[in-house]
């Protein structure tokens, strides 16, 4: 196979993996883009060979893909960024370049007590879950700093505690918020279930808020976590997005290598 020319949309584990599994496998250049400087530094240390650190809209998507070489446009966000998605499903037909879509497998449930977990279909209804159904007993949001708003229409910033990245970006969206600064839980990775049942005792919560991530997102040890605790855990299903072709995805490095095969040799 001769050498890629690669634009990565990451941000993800997921992503840093792909970097790790293209550089040692295949000859390569990689342009990664991210939306933090903290995803950018973790895709350089994967391997990456540039990266671009800030949000990017479609316009310069197109021009990025039109004025550079690149061979192969690979999307491996989150299973929850679905207008990045969108975006590039649609970029790969409007610039006519090869695509492949990265979505972790969802969580398999079988043999696992699910019997804590509420669903919701946005964070929106799961706010209104919250204030209907669990009126007492405090909130831990384990969902991202995007999505705090939507919880706080129908829940009391006075019982919300998000875990997030301490970045400038989401510090302000707490500020902004009203979100005081000792009800911010301090982010570095997935939690473990120990880590998770401390938090739970520590802010003394009643429920906790994620999203159906999958394995890597530690979706497990939360649902562990409530379940020995003995509190609800509300799941915000995975969006479905209409746009993805489903010959153009894959869900594991196997998987990958094989579709690459198939697209270059």
């Amino acid at each position: 196979m001769r050498k890629l020319n690669i634009l990565l949309l990451g941000g993800t584990k997921d992503s840093t993996e792909i970097i790790k599994h293209l550089k040692k496998n295949y000859d390569t250049y990689i342009l990664t883009t991210t939306t933090t400087e903290y995803g950018s530094k973790l895709a350089l240390e994967a391997g990456s060979d540039d990266t671009i650190s800030r949000r990017i809209l479609k316009d310069e998507f197109i021009e990025i893909i039109n004025n550079s070489d690149f061979d192969l446009l690979i999307d491996a966000t989150h299973p929850f960024a679905e207008h990045i998605t969108q975006t590039s499903a649609s970029l790969s037909k409007i610039c006519e370049i090869e695509y492949i879509r990265f979505e972790r497998p969802p969580l398999n449930f079988k043999d696992m007590d699910t019997t804590h977990i509420i669903y919701a279909k946005s964070f929106e209804d799961a706010g209104e879950i919250i204030a209907r159904q669990i009126p007492e007993g405090n909130v831990l949001h384990f969902a991202g700093a995007n999505t705090m708003e939507d919880i706080l229409k129908n829940v009391s910033k006075d019982r919300f505690y998000p875990r997030i990245l301490k970045v400038p970006k989401s510090i302000e969206k707490c500020e902004k918020l009203g979100i005081a600064n000792d009800h911010i839980i301090p982010m570095n990775g997935a939690a473990s279930l120990k880590e998770n049942i401390d938090l739970i005792e520590k802010y003394d919560a009643s429920v906790m808020i994620t999203k159906e991530s999958g394995e890597i997102g530690g979706v497990v040890e939360k649902i562990e976590a409530a379940n020995q605790k003995n509190i609800s855990l509300i799941m915000i299903k995975r969006p479905v997005i209409k746009e993805l072709n489903k010959k153009d995805t894959v869900s594991n490095l196997n998987e990958f290598d094989k579709k690459l095969e198939k697209i270059f040799d």
